[in-house]
């Protein structure tokens, strides 16, 4: 039997958004929507509901953390956990045939079951962007410059860049024997160095796992560690485009870059730069967004498998708003009405009903309450004090009406 308890509580991992919270919500959303704008994205808006197969990207994002949901069909449907293989689909089966590169940007929720979180379902807010049919080092720079605009335009003062490349880092993997790359990939990616270092690996792999583990710091200095490796032509031309990016970066901003080549996402579709934004503060980091390029992803949703490539960021609204009220750059009330309009009687109620409508309608950014109760003159004024409601407009039966100012 289901407890009383049970029912008073959201489900695990949810969460409500009161008024106030709703209000810094839009605030964070119209400020990035503002800026994707001026930088020429268009707002897309995909189905919260997808087919499982299509929402695990081909294997790169592990099904086990997809909310599934029943469905008389054979196929198992699922919330979306992430934006951007939702968007690949939306674009190779509606938007053939439009000129590339498509500037794309989305802002909803996502969901997502984690072992790190106990099996709890989770559900978040995202806003982020994609950058579709673009590629080389300034597709790359001008997403990157975005994210750092977007996070100016909040006024996020405390924060820094880890930029890696998964293609460099697949070839420094590639070493490694087949039935234990994951492991080490793993290791890696979830920063264990305990486990790293008691997998069965000979005296040499263990000593090149741990330096992959710690390729990460200064750019030069990293780039300087790289280039003393045995690379492939293919992963000389990744490191050269990489210094060509930060030489970009450097010229054209004061982005704080940390270059960690052993940063892995837990979603594996990624081909190129891979970063993330960590967000500082006394008490702790947090990653506020992250993002990289997939240049294959879009192939597996096209009939002939042709792909497209792609560069894109998302950015967690629930830690943007944690960060930004640590700050005190959050509205911290609800929004007030500007008016309260009482009726003085029963039979004033019409004439009260009438005004607020001829308010409302004079000027629509009015924000009009009509009191619902008889209650002495003092108590509705404690209450607009408390409301901080700018105006009372006292009603007549006949119609008339009396202004009156609230004292703050």
């Amino acid at each position: 039997m289901t407890s009383t308890f049970m029912l008073h509580q959201a489900p695990a991992g949810a969460r409500d958004w009161l008024p106030v919270e709703v209000i810094q919500k839009r605030w964070l959303s119209q400020n990035l929507e503002t800026v994707f704008s001026q930088w020429g994205y268009q707002q897309i808006i995909t189905s919260t509901l997808e087919w499982v197969e299509m929402l695990t990207a081909g294997g790169a994002i592990e099904p086990s953390t997809v909310i599934q949901v029943r469905n008389r069909s054979d196929k198992s449907l699922g919330l979306r956990p992430e934006f951007t293989a939702s968007i690949a689909r939306a674009v190779v089966t509606r938007m053939q045939g439009n000129p590339l590169p498509q500037r794309l940007f989305y802002n909803g929720n996502v969901f997502r079951s984690s072992e790190d979180h106990h099996g709890q379902q989770l559900e978040s807010d995202q806003a982020g962007v994609e950058l579709i049919g673009a590629t080389g080092v300034l597709a790359d720079s001008e997403i990157i410059l975005l994210l750092q605009n977007c996070l100016q335009q909040l006024g996020i003062k405390q924060w820094h860049f880890v930029l890696g490349e998964a293609g460099l880092t697949r070839s420094l993997l590639a070493p490694f024997p087949e039935k234990l790359r994951a492991k080490v990939r793993y290791c890696i990616a979830h920063l264990d160095r305990v486990s790293l270092e008691k997998l069965p690996l000979s005296s040499e792999l263990q000593e090149r796992a741990l330096l992959l583990f710690d390729l990460r710091g200064k750019p030069e200095t990293v780039l300087k560690k790289v280039s003393e490796l045995d690379l492939d032509e293919t992963g000389k031309n990744i490191v050269r485009n990489l210094e060509s990016l930060l030489n970009l970066l450097t010229e054209t901003s004061d982005l704080p870059v940390t270059l960690d080549l052993s940063l892995l996402q837990t979603i594996d579709y990624y081909t190129g730069i891979v970063f993330e934004v960590v967000a500082d503060s006394e008490r702790e980091t947090c990653i506020i967004g992250q993002g990289g390029r997939y240049d294959q992803l879009l192939g597996l949703y096209h009939p002939q498998g042709e792909t497209l490539p792609g560069v894109g960021f998302a950015l967690n609204l629930e830690a943007l708003q944690t960060c930004l009220l640590r700050e005190n750059k959050l509205p911290k009330r609800e929004t007030a009405s500007d008016w309260l309009v009482i009726p003085e009687s029963a039979s004033a109620q019409v004439s009260a009903f009438n005004y607020a409508q001829k308010l409302r309608s004079e000027d629509r950014s009015q924000r009009v309450e009509l009191a619902l109760e008889e209650k002495e003159a003092a108590e509705i004024r404690e209450y607009a004090q408390q409301k901080e409601i700018k105006r009372l407009a006292w009603v007549k039966a006949d119609g008339k009406v009396t202004v009156e100012a609230v004292e703050a």
